[in-house]
């Protein structure tokens, strides 16, 4: 029994359908990728991270973008959402699409299980193709967690754990950030989450 082939969607299909959608999705060689969306957790967390990053750039001619800016991955073709990113430079943006970054510096990724495992694998290596990219940033919600890769001279990745109370240090950027910033006001969650609210009373007539 023939196995009818996956439908592909061109760049210019894709872009047109995006700047008409009320949602985002990513594209990947020709496969449109919708996003769910995030837990209160985890649109925490990227709120907490986009306002640490904002503060540690202040004065720094960077600019930081939240998890609507799509970027563009020239090299592999795909269109992405990250969870933040920063640019440090004139941004630069598709030739044929003006909302589409391509020259991002810095990437923050906020884990989840559904994309741990891309974030982890084939995006950052395509993230790896941008000229201009030079630190990623992974971040846990499970725990107080922070893997920070940072691009070296040789090309090499040099990767660095920071947990607990501890710094991320963003060496690009001449900036730190405290995980405590990162991860603040989680306990509200954890206690909204002891103590739901009862459903209401439904009267029937």
């Amino acid at each position: 029994m023939d196995v009818a082939a996956p439908h592909l969607v061109t760049e210019e299909e894709y872009l047109a359908a995006e700047r008409r959608s009320s949602t985002k999705s990513e594209w990947r060689r020709g496969r449109i990728v919708a996003m769910a969306g995030g837990s209160p957790r985890h649109n925490l967390i990227v709120g907490n991270v986009v306002a640490a990053l904002k503060t540690a750039v202040r004065g720094r001619q960077c600019l930081v973008f939240p998890s609507d800016q799509r970027v563009h991955v020239v090299a592999t073709g795909t269109y992405t959402y990250p969870d933040a990113t920063v640019t440090c430079e004139k941004p630069r943006f598709h030739a044929r699409d003006k909302d589409s970054l391509t020259n991002p510096k810095v990437i923050v990724e906020v884990l989840s299980k559904s994309t741990e495992a891309y974030d982890r694998g084939s995006k950052f290596a395509e993230y790896q193709s941008l000229p201009s990219f030079q630190e990623y940033v992974i971040v846990a919600q499970s725990e107080r967690r922070v893997e920070h890769f940072r691009r070296m001279e040789t090309g090499q990745w040099v990767l660095t754990i920071s947990e607990g109370d501890g710094v991320l240090s963003l060496p690009g950027l001449e900036s730190e950030v405290r995980l405590e910033e990162i991860y603040a006001d989680l306990e509200l969650l954890d206690e909204a989450a002891e103590s739901p609210v009862p459903p209401s009373a439904v009267t029937v007539v």
